[in-house]
């Protein structure tokens, strides 16, 4: 220090070292409790965008439709808003599935262009890559909700009015969490339209096609009732070194979750084979497997 230079005295420099971390943690209380607003206004915004414009886009493609996709969000909405994201029961989207029923498969008058449900479990890829290129068979995921919601994370909190897409209990979590019991419940009612022959793709190339914890097991197979359902058919997609076949012990429990009198049949076809016909547009769906 050269002579003449003052040094403040330790008491005050203590004193703005205080101040300064005071007004540095009330600034990032303040930046925090900013972004924390706008992140729940976004994810609510963004969910509500995306699933508006995938309903408009749905409509687009089936003139047929007349929903009101404003009225159908705010029948999802109602479903888990305000709810523990993991206390909300299938039951809970009801009123969404009553303002959007699906049309009763049985009496449809069959056509060139009448198009089946299918079923699928561990094979979402194959099936969805053979209903995009094929014009006979349906997925959950191609109906108007299946399409909106295909994809999404979504929950309320318990006591908030908000919307969150981030932060909500995985699908293992909790068994009634928000986006499980959606598709639990849009499931069910999907099933509940299924009649005549069902077909349904189960993956070869795992030990246990037919998992009692999948939603086909637990969910789906319960509605197929007979005489309305009066035929199962078992795809069994198999790899080049599959590790199981149509003797499958799980698909022996599949069998006794059908109804008395209910026709079975299991198939083993290979991806490739699927994959092939499912690009050759000439050649009938049936014929695939």
């Amino acid at each position: 220090m050269e002579r003449g230079e003052t040094r403040p005295p330790e008491k005050r420099r203590r004193r703005r070292r205080l101040i300064f971390i005071v007004l540095a943690v009330l600034l990032l209380i303040i930046i925090v409790a900013v972004v924390l607003g706008l992140t729940v206004r976004q994810n609510k915004r963004t969910l509500k965008t995306t699933f508006i414009a995938r309903c408009e886009e749905f409509k687009g493609t089936h003139q047929d439709l007349q929903y009101d996709c404003q009225k159908v969000w705010g029948a999802f909405e109602q479903a888990y808003v305000g709810l523990d994201p993991c206390d909300v029961p299938m039951e809970a989207y009801d009123p969404l599935m009553a303002a959007v029923p699906f049309k009763p498969e049985c009496n449809r008058v069959n056509s060139a262009h009448h198009k089946t449900k299918i079923f699928w479990s561990k094979t979402k890829d194959v099936v969805h890559d053979f209903t995009e290129k094929r014009d006979c068979f349906y997925t959950v995921e191609e109906t108007l909700l299946g399409s909106v919601l295909d994809g999404l994370t979504w929950c309320g909190k318990e006591g908030s009015s908000e919307t969150f897409t981030t932060g909500c209990p995985g699908w293992n979590d909790c068994a009634n969490n928000t986006v499980r019991s959606f598709w639990n419940r849009v499931s069910a009612a999907f099933a509940d339209g299924a009649c005549g022959d069902v077909t349904v793709m189960l993956n070869g190339s795992i030990a246990t096609p037919f998992n009692n914890a999948s939603v086909f097991a637990s969910i789906e197979v319960k509605r197929f009732d007979f005489p309305r359902v009066k035929r199962l058919n078992v795809v069994l997609v198999t790899q080049e070194n599959f590790v199981t076949n149509c003797t499958n012990a799980s698909l022996k429990d599949l069998q006794k979750e059908l109804d008395q009198g209910m026709t079975y049949n299991c198939k083993e076809v290979s991806e490739p084979q699927i994959q092939e016909c499912s690009s050759n547009p000439e050649k009938p769906c049936g014929a695939c497997w």
